[in-house]
């Protein structure tokens, strides 16, 4: 089915795109209009797609929660990522996901702006997945085709914070105008073309203020003032995820062509590419957190099976290899993505308690994103309990400020896997979860870590507004630590 919504999308542009040569005998099979009820399921599975396809794959080997054992993802592993991410970059977010929202925000907003609020909520995940993975990006002008050929490349504190001197909304504002529409008067609403919430714009404000979160904390680096100000006007609203029954999770479903992107790729299309790194199998098993590990990975005749990141000696055999597991993937496919959680809400605000001084005890929230986290996977309550009475160091904040952030942005790392852009932002912008090179490191700057990723060869051979030269992956964005 979510196949089919992409080709009846792709034919109706086409057809809207041509010149109308004649006013009569139109066919109702030859629409010239997409309506919402088409594109909004579009949009949220493109979004999602994107979110868990092979920006998801490359962030994830850099991340070291799996290891590359073949083909690109072994690439992605020692940082070779020559010629890769044209159909992410062109495709799945710019040409297709942004256009998309684009259009759903220019379809009858003025009498039916449910939709268009959707769409500016989207917008501003996809915006924000791009800036924080490539840097400057085309953003103001972007979408625009009919008026920008050729988009300008817009700077990251301009995304984030704005510049009107030159028309550059800025992504909290882009979210305020999505959050304004949800509250206006509405012809037309979603209803189960929201395969998300369902039509539920109370559910939608909620993503929206929790996007306001998530943006907030990136600038804590830059402008502490800000992040705090909007966490903190946030907080006193009350109107965000906090629960994982209002998780942001995009769902997917067991037919071919219809599956979740992680498990198409690791259980389709290249079972053989990637699996659990050894690195993030020591971390877990340091913190004696093996039970939840089991819920993102498999655990082939009772034993996790791991593998060094840039490692050159023969990978396991693939039947005794730690691949990723139900929570992720579902069961054959139907797992969501995971894109806003309730437990990154918790170790957000537990962040933004020990160094903004926002509200709220940084404990209490970093002790509720595990638990959220061990419950969402599918703990037991009963087993979360004996991990936190048997592990009290690991559940209970202590030592300097800095010793503190580490323990909080390591159990979102832990809570994250799957969602490697996530795990990638927190890392540059904090520097934790501490991370070694990988064996035999290559691409630009083989000596760190990548802090981006390359922009796409055909962008930088067609957008004259371009960067030229490109800025090379070891150059940090705006908002990294």
């Amino acid at each position: 089915m979510r196949q089919l919504i992409f080709i009846l999308l792709s034919s109706a542009i086409a057809f809207s795109s041509c010149k109308k040569y004649l006013d009569v005998n139109t066919s109702p099979n030859s629409p010239t209009k997409v309506p919402p009820t088409t594109l909004l399921p579009t949009t949220e599975i493109g979004i999602a797609f994107a979110n868990g396809n092979d920006l998801d794959r490359a962030t994830s080997a850099m991340m070291q929660q799996i290891a590359g054992v073949a083909n690109q993802t072994l690439g992605y592993d020692v940082y070779n990522f020559s010629g890769a991410f044209d159909n992410q970059w062109n495709g799945e977010l710019y040409g297709g996901s942004i256009n998309n929202c684009v259009a759903l925000i220019n379809m009858d907003s003025a009498t039916s702006p449910a939709y268009s609020g959707i769409a500016k909520l989207e917008m501003a995940y996809a915006f924000s997945m791009l800036t924080d993975i490539w840097g400057e990006i085309p953003y103001s002008q972007a979408g625009q085709g009919d008026k920008y050929t050729y988009p300008r490349f817009d700077k990251v504190e301009d995304i984030y914070q704005g510049n009107a001197a030159q028309g550059i909304q800025s992504l909290f504002d882009l979210v305020q105008s999505g959050l304004a529409d949800l509250a206006k008067p509405s012809v037309l609403k979603p209803k189960a073309d929201d395969i998300i919430y369902g039509g539920d714009l109370a559910k939608w404000s909620r993503v929206g203020n929790t996007l306001l979160l998530k943006f907030a904390i990136m600038l804590t680096n830059k402008n502490p003032a800000m992040a705090k100000s909007v966490i903190t006007s946030v907080l006193n609203g009350n109107n965000y995820i906090n629960s994982n029954a209002l998780d942001f999770d995009v769902p997917f479903a067991t037919a071919t062509g219809n599956q979740n992107p992680i498990y198409n790729f690791n259980y389709v299309n290249r079972p053989g590419d990637q699996m659990l790194s050894s690195r993030f199998l020591a971390l877990e098993q340091g913190l004696n957190d093996t039970l939840r590990l089991s819920k993102l990975f498999t655990k082939p005749n009772g034993v996790f099976i791991g593998f060094n990141n840039g490692s050159t000696v023969p990978a396991p055999a693939q039947a005794t290899r730690s691949q990723y597991g139900t929570y992720l993937i579902g069961n054959t496919g139907a797992g969501p993505i995971h894109l806003l959680t309730n437990f990154q809400v918790n170790f957000i605000l537990a962040e933004a308690a020990l160094v903004l001084g926002t509200s709220g005890d940084a404990n209490n929230y970093y002790q509720a994103g595990i638990t959220a986290s061990m419950l969402k996977v599918g703990m037991a309550q009963s087993d979360i309990t004996a991990y936190f009475a048997a592990n009290p160091t690991v559940v209970n904040l202590s030592g300097t400020m800095d010793q503190k952030l580490q323990q909080i942005i390591t159990q979102k790392y832990i809570a994250w896997c799957g969602n490697g852009i996530e795990i990638f932002d927190d890392y540059r912008r904090t520097g934790y979860p501490v991370l070694a090179l990988p064996l035999n490191p290559g691409g630009d700057d083989p000596t760190v870590i990548p802090t981006r990723l390359p922009y796409t060869n055909s962008e930088l051979s067609t957008n004259p507004n371009a960067p030229n030269p490109r800025p090379l992956v070891n150059v940090k964005l705006w908002w990294a630590k």
